[in-house]
């Protein structure tokens, strides 16, 4: 193996990440498909043990359980990862970052509002792409690329909605009520990267 590949597979194994990528996402399959599909879903996802949300997680579990999720359930993946999305930033709004923000930038323009938050996500995007990279460009657009992370495999749609999902509910709760994040097509020609456009109606 050569240095390059043993740093890159170092890199994938001690990235961590927010619980939450993992949490909300059995949340929503326990409701959505039941108790004994959701834990074999976990077993074939080799999670033995649900994070205690106390602590960041290897951020394989959560790249694995949305492969065993499309496997399993390729048509409610996607509608799952959007809820788990959803309820991920809900989170972060209630626990992550500070009253007095969520306070100010509810109140500003759109257009002031939006920059601040991309800056404050970009300074914490390793919470959640793990060994991905976060490029934002401006407020509005940004791409989440995986292709230096040292996937064996793609990533499964599902993961690529749920960022989606996240920012849509972050921007529609402290930007704008009429806010959107879509994927885009990919600003690179790799299965390991999406560009992602954040609209309002």
């Amino acid at each position: 193996m050569s240095i390059e590949a043993r740093i890159l597979g170092r890199r994938r194994a001690e990235a961590l990440i927010g619980p939450n990528a993992v949490l909300k996402a059995v949340e929503v399959m326990e409701e959505r498909l039941g108790h004994a599909e959701t834990a074999a879903i976990l077993a074939d996802a080799q999670i033995t043990r649900l994070p205690s949300g106390e602590h960041m997680i290897p951020e394989i579990e959560a790249l694995r359980l949305h492969r065993w999720l499309a496997l399993h359930d390729p048509m409610g993946a996607l509608v799952i990862a959007e809820e788990a999305g959803a309820r991920t930033a809900d989170y972060i709004i209630a626990h992550r970052i500070p009253r007095a923000a969520c306070w100010l930038l509810r109140r500003l323009p759109a257009r002031v509002a939006a920059p601040l938050l991309m800056a404050a996500i970009r300074k914490h995007a390793w919470t959640f792409v793990g060994a991905g990279a976060f490029t934002p460009q401006g407020a509005w657009r940004f791409t989440i690329d995986r292709s230096a992370a040292g996937d064996g495999l793609p990533p499964s749609e599902s993961l690529f909605a749920w960022y989606a999902a996240v920012f849509t509910r972050l921007y529609r709760e402290l930007v704008a009520p009429d806010c959107r994040c879509t994927v885009t097509e990919p600003d690179v020609p790799c299965d390991m990267a999406r560009a992602f456009a954040i609209t309002r109606a």
